[in-house]
């Protein structure tokens, strides 16, 4: 079965529409770098289309009416959204359900330190990366530092014209006999995926005249002039200590705003594309969307790079939670009326799949692979080896999905994550499936998935979106 090109599909006044949404995808990425930017953009974006925040319902005791649109944020790092429809939600949900962490580079507890007269952040790698794809790049440092008094300081370095960036260094290639001969999980070792964050040594002045104590402080300074000239430079900049470190959250990602790519600009080429990809486009649809028959909702969630854990991952109860507190306002909450609505839900499991690479085609099965410009993409199952580990979707509700997306001329497609027993991975859809609901993977392809810069086709974010509104619509099996 060969599927259709998108691109071949689209009038003037589509093509329009496909330019306006990716102009809007490009400025989402450049603002929503870790999952904390993601969510303070999300919030602002959906405030102003009218959404109240469930927790002040809650407190109101207010009862909400068909179209009223409710949101919850949970630790700064996760979010769901709500749309009300006409019917109870004892007869389910429409569920859109993204992640928004990316693979990068997160920055220790303890990490500045001096060697060979630069100043370094130690950093642990984050999610699955090839680790050599990481040095020498231009980097940024995002995050925040909170002290120990509650104040929270923001940090957003490199991204400006006028900022500086941060890089981790390589070996050169004169001295790399050695390197070379190691498989490239090791060429670098994560250990050495430290970021170089200065050089300058802290100027030392003082006469004899000095107090013992401010003579004792400059020869310890004097020890690590580096490193002392980088922690003098948050003091003045950040009014932050080095044990502030403690309770920091920084992240080492890509510098640099998404780009238009190939001659055409047929593609976009940015950081965290997995999965912010079809975390906006799932927004987009929810903001689009008129009065529904079935409650909307939009799930954004933290920690799926490394197994949707934690207290800001799929496996926490915060969703189930927003969903039981929604229905108490509405009258409707019953520990039996909620395990009706989570069974009779249906989800899309919005991540990206792999998108066929032909200079790596020995890795794919091309009749079961996902094309770049072919549309939106559904994988019934994920996992690895024999599905270990993945949510498969029944053929009733792949049925049903076909005839919605046939019914509103969507482009899409169906793929496996590259050969049998080549690789694989998985999902937040098995979780929610737990629930009894109907569920199955759905986004947009990529190339270089989890690498510092990923690539899509806009037809497929475009694709991808308009399924997302023809799922909301139309889906209640």
């Amino acid at each position: 079965m060969e599927r259709k090109n998108a691109w071949e599909t689209y009038d003037e006044g589509q093509l329009e529409g496909l330019e306006k949404l990716n102009r809007e995808y490009r400025e989402f990425l450049d603002n929503s770098k870790t999952e904390r930017e993601c969510i303070d953009t999300i919030v602002n974006t959906i405030e102003a289309e009218g959404y109240q925040e469930l927790e002040g319902l809650m407190e109101s005791g207010r009862k909400l009416q068909e179209g009223d649109k409710v949101y919850s944020v949970w630790m700064n790092k996760s979010i769901v959204m709500f749309q009300m429809g006409k019917k109870p939600m004892t007869e389910g949900l429409n569920i859109l359900g993204a992640h928004i962490d990316s693979p990068r580079l997160d920055v220790k507890q303890n990490p500045l330190y001096e060697d060979g007269g630069m100043a370094y952040l130690d950093t642990h790698y984050y999610g699955g990366v090839k680790k050599y794809q990481w040095v020498t790049l231009p980097l940024a440092i995002h995050g925040v530092v909170v002290k120990k008094d509650g104040t929270t300081v923001e940090l957003n370095v490199g991204e400006n014209d006028d900022d500086p960036v941060f890089f981790v260094s390589d070996l050169l290639i004169h001295l790399a006999g050695e390197q070379l001969k190691k498989d490239a999980a090791r060429v670098i070792e994560g250990e050495a995926l430290d970021l170089i964050v200065g050089s300058r040594p802290i100027s030392i002045k003082g006469d004899a005249e000095n107090k013992t104590d401010e003579k004792e402080e400059k020869k310890e300074k004097a020890k690590e002039a580096v490193k002392a000239g980088i922690l003098d430079i948050l003091k003045k900049t950040y009014d932050m200590e080095e044990e502030d470190f403690l309770s920091a959250e920084l992240e080492i990602v890509p510098a640099g705003k998404a780009r238009e790519a190939g001659f055409d600009r047929s593609m976009i080429l940015a950081y965290g594309q997995d999965d912010r990809v079809c975390a906006f486009t799932s927004m987009r649809a929810m903001l689009d969307m008129k009065q529904t028959d079935r409650t909307l909702c939009c799930i954004l969630v933290d920690k799926e790079e490394i197994g949707s854990v934690g207290a800001t991952g799929m496996q926490s109860r915060f969703f189930e939670n927003a969903v039981a507190e929604l229905m108490n306002l509405n009258g409707e909450y019953s520990e039996l009326n909620l395990r009706r609505c989570l069974s009779r839900s249906c989800m899309l499991s919005s991540d990206v799949s792999a998108g066929f690479d032909p200079t790596f085609a020995s890795c794919f099965e091309k009749k079961n692979a996902a094309f770049m410009g072919k549309g939106m993409v559904f994988n019934k199952f994920t996992g690895s080896r024999g599905k270990s580990g993945s949510n498969d979707a029944n053929a009733e509700y792949m049925a049903h999905l076909r005839r919605i997306l046939d019914e509103k001329k969507v482009v899409y497609q169906t793929a496996e994550l590259g050969k049998v027993d080549v690789g694989g991975g998985g999902t937040i859809a098995y979780i929610l499936a737990l629930y009894g609901m109907n569920v199955i993977d759905s986004g947009v392809a990529v190339l270089n998935m989890h690498a510092p810069w990923e690539a899509t086709s806009k037809a497929d974010v475009y694709e991808t979106y308009r399924g997302y509104m023809a799922f909301a619509e139309g889906a209640a099996l």
